[in-house]
């Protein structure tokens, strides 16, 4: 989907392009011979039909008929020249106003000399070759015409064959030539101008329509084009992966791909009035904000889509709350710490005394289990608000995942053998870790990952059932098929969660244990959101437990 071609953001300048710019002269070529073919087939024609008008062929049939079966042949050969591109295109052009001179002049001498007006036919020559050359050579094209005229009236004139002269009149078309071959020459110039103009322009618009699409594709505000059947006829990369990664070998339509997304469409439509609301394309994707808009007032069929992917503005709104939990985490922790230590000291100075009963040291025993509790939930919160920005990186899920568990079960065997607490021991082999295929990759900060899983893992450990050659836990990932999203499951086979607790699971101080604080789920939940991913609780229908990671798009970077 992302515009991959590359683009030039600073073109060459119009004099820079008039200056290397290198003219193809195949073409105004292949124009004159075809002038140069027209005419000497058509002369050809009345001399063999004998259908020559005066003073066509008067004095010199044969020279006449001679003259313009070479000069069609010649256009002939010519023809085979201009596409071998042999010899050079200069001496082409030189060739060729030579050979038109030369043939004019005997054609003329055939019909009776200058008066017959055929040496008019030079112009064409003249001005055609001057359009494609430097005004030097313009100028010399010009002179060798009318040196022609000249040199035939010459001829007359000594010879006696024509007892008027008419050196007026062939000197009045030399200056016609001279002055056509600088006319034309400047025209000339000024079309190339306006031609590396339009050029220039073409390269400017063509740069700046792929530098817009270039942009667009990069945005991270989805853009969607739709038109009055709702079918998609342009969508970025971002929108691509908030709408599921829709296939685009056809156009896709958004009332069979995003119903919801198509009401609001047809809504705004009838009332541009309408409040657009904020829909969800399928529970793995994050919450989408539509903006829409009307490509042209002239033009309603087209209709402009903005998808904004709420997570960010979340993800902003988390960072600021934190900032404000952190705060005041910092100016509560003095204020509660100092009471609750002095509670739990007094509570251990109680249960030194040796005049309490059974029961009185049951009530000391509560008073330190809840203080703990206390501190603990403090520290917690402390550690919500001092938690840092994300540092996503891309890597294999399965490596990190081997790499955890080993880490995971040894640092609970040590756990388990310096402290008091009740710590389920866990063998390698009851955490299960399977990722088909084998090479999924995720975008996610490592820390917190460990964090979610250390967390999760504990839990599953805490409410699994010991079944006999099974995994207490399960870690299961890959990529979802109707999403094509990685994941990672972590699955315990425990009892499972009650439809109306799992409604509450991931809201803070929620607990179910008189123990817990009620923080570990919503923090793991917080840091996948920091990650743009998400974590959901989903029932496993034999028994247990499954929390699912749905992890943005390694492909799609967070900003």
């Amino acid at each position: 989907m992302a515009t991959k071609n590359t683009f030039t953001l600073n073109p060459p300048t119009l004099n820079a392009r008039l200056s290397e710019q290198h003219i193809d002269a195949g073409l105004p070529l292949a124009y004159l011979n075809i002038y140069r073919t027209i005419l000497s087939a058509f002369f050809l024609f009345l001399a063999i039909t004998q259908n020559t008008f005066h003073p066509l062929g008067s004095v010199s049939e044969q020279l006449f008929t001679q003259t313009s079966l070479g000069y069609l042949i010649f256009a002939g050969i010519f023809w085979i020249s201009i596409q071998l591109k042999k010899p050079n295109q200069t001496v082409q052009i030189h060739i060729s106003v030579l050979a038109d001179c030369f043939a004019t002049l005997l054609l003329m001498h055939a019909s009776g000399g200058i008066q017959t007006g055929l040496g008019t036919l030079l112009l064409i020559t003249v001005v055609g070759n001057s359009m494609i050359v430097q005004l030097r050579s313009a100028l010399y094209f010009a002179s060798i015409a009318t040196i022609t005229l000249l040199a035939h009236q010459i001829y007359i004139h000594y010879t006696s064959f024509e007892p008027t002269s008419n050196y007026t009149y062939a000197g009045i078309l030399g200056l016609i030539f001279f002055g056509s071959a600088i006319i034309s020459h400047k025209l000339s110039l000024r079309l190339k101008e306006s031609e590396a103009l339009a050029v220039k322009r073409g390269v400017d618009l063509a740069n700046m329509a792929q530098l817009t699409e270039h942009i667009i594709q990069r945005m991270q505000t989805g853009i969607l084009v739709v038109d009055n059947e709702d079918d998609v006829r342009l969508i970025n990369e971002s929108a691509w992966h908030m709408l599921g990664m829709p296939s685009t070998n056809h156009p896709p339509n958004l009332k069979k791909l995003i119903p919801e997304l198509s009401e609001q469409i047809a809504n705004w439509r009838k009332n541009p009035e309408f409040t657009p609301q904020i829909i969800r394309p399928s529970p793995l994707h994050a919450n989408v904000m539509p903006r829409f808009a009307k490509i042209s007032p002239d033009n309603p069929s087209g209709l402009l889509v903005f998808l904004e992917d709420t997570s960010v503005m979340a993800q902003q709104a988390q960072h600021l709350q934190l900032a404000a939990l952190g705060r005041l985490t910092a100016s509560i922790a003095h204020e509660i710490r100092n009471p609750l230590g002095a509670i739990s000291h007094a509570g251990q100075l109680l249960d030194e005394s040796p005049n309490l009963d059974k029961h009185d040291k049951r009530l000391t025993q509560i008073i330190a289990d809840q203080s703990a509790r206390m501190n603990t939930i403090i520290e917690n919160i402390m550690q919500l608000g001092r938690r840092d920005h994300s540092r996503p990186e891309v890597f294999k899920l399965k490596d990190f995942l081997v790499k955890f568990t080993a880490s995971f079960i040894a640092n609970r065997r040590i756990n388990d053998e310096v402290s008091n607490e009740n710590i389920t021991p866990v063998a390698g082999d009851e955490i299960l870790v399977d990722i088909n295929p084998a090479d999924v990759e995720v975008r996610f900060d490592k820390t917190h990952l460990e964090q979610i899983l250390t967390n999760l893992c504990e839990n599953a450990l805490r409410h699994c059932n010991d079944y006999q050659g099974n995994p207490k836990v399960e870690l299961r990932g890959g990529i979802t098929p109707e999403y094509n999203r990685p994941f990672l499951d972590v699955i315990d086979h425990g009892t499972g969660i009650d439809t109306e607790t799992a409604q509450h699971i991931f809201e803070p101080f929620y607990t179910t244990e008189a123990t817990g604080s009620g923080l570990g789920l919503y923090i793991s939940r917080e840091l996948a959101e920091c990650n743009q991913a998400r974590m959901n609780y989903i029932p496993v229908a034999t028994g247990g437990s499954c929390f699912r990671i749905s992890f943005q798009d390694p492909r799609r970077s967070i900003s």
